[in-house]
């Protein structure tokens, strides 16, 4: 029996710089009626997909998209068709958006969506949406905790808002300290943590996940019970197990040469951006990066960047 075709889709998320998004309520007599999506189209036979997603948001919202970035690909399967949605970011445009398709158009905050039903295939995406482009991983272990701490009132205060706490040589009862320590400064900011470790740890913490690195996701074969998951990644195979364990994002590694591993092999924008575009979830790169990096690797199809020292200076 011959598979279905997939229909392929340029969607776009329209982005305010206070983090909003573009949502549009799909018109009566289409499929899904009265249900909110993120706007785009079909990709017309011979059509690329940015020419498809110029087209499509000139033609529904009367723009002209200026700075567009690739960000992830979901196939998600409808009762009516296969679609292959591939999503892009999108950060600037000319033009005021203005239906002229007989759309209801509607700017909401990913973490507060106040319109419903909306599309099955896009709780995900709102979900990921909320995960800021900055992540910092802790580095308690070279700076001390004390100075980690401060480091990290300070990186707060700044605008951080997703940490990963590592520290894997702290003993047990020092670690947990500083988990629970870091956790409630966080939870103060609005912040997420997620603990690189057992969900015993992080739910002992108080945290919002776990960080999974590539082995320990490697032994498993579904997502742990946790409201956040993160996966760290070095190629594609690893991406694609992340994927299929559900994850909320990945962290893809080494982008560039870095300080701990002069020599090392890296991936390299372009291997970086051919398995960002890939992948079904977000997609920080780390090694070799810093905070003024966001948008070249948002251009290469990042959600944004991790830091280890970065993150705290």
């Amino acid at each position: 029996m011959s598979l279905p075709p997939v229909t392929e889709v340029a969607a776009a998320v329209l982005t305010q710089p206070d983090g909003r998004v573009l949502l549009a309520q799909r018109p009566a007599g289409k499929p899904y009626a009265g249900y909110w999506e993120f706007p785009g189209g079909k990709v017309e036979p011979g059509e690329s997909l940015d020419a498809a997603l110029a087209r499509e948001l000139h033609e529904e919202l009367g723009i002209v998209v200026t700075r567009a970035c690739r960000w992830i690909t979901r196939v998600f399967e409808y009762p009516h068709a296969t679609v292959r949605l591939n999503f892009f970011r999108v950060f600037a445009w000319q033009g005021e958006p203005h239906p002229h398709e007989g759309q209801v158009f509607s700017w909401q905050l990913p973490n507060a969506v106040g319109v419903t039903p909306l599309l099955p295939a896009n709780f995900p995406i709102v979900k990921a949406l909320s995960l800021p482009p900055v992540l910092g991983i802790s580095h308690a272990e070279s700076l001390g905790v004390d100075t980690f701490l401060a480091r990290l009132d300070v990186a707060l205060a700044n605008g951080l808002r997703l940490i990963q706490l590592r520290d894997k040589s702290l003993p047990d009862d020092v670690r947990l300290q500083l988990a629970h320590a870091t956790v409630r400064r966080a939870h103060l900011h609005g912040a997420r943590v997620l603990v690189n470790g057992p969900p015993e740890l992080a739910r002992a913490a108080g945290a919002d996940g776990v960080h999974l690195d590539s082995s320990a996701a490697a032994a498993l074969s579904a997502r742990p019970d946790c409201e956040w998951i993160g996966v760290s990644c070095h190629n594609a195979a690893e991406l694609g197990h992340a994927a299929a364990l559900d994850a909320d994002f990945a962290l893809l590694s080494p982008v560039l040469p870095t300080l701990t591993h002069p020599g090392a092999a890296t991936l390299g924008w372009e291997a970086f951006s051919a398995l960002a575009a890939a992948s079904p979830i977000p997609v920080y790169g780390l090694g070799g990066l810093g905070r003024a990096d966001v948008a070249q690797a948002q251009s290469h199809g990042a959600h944004g960047v991790a830091l280890l020292r970065g993150a705290w200076t």
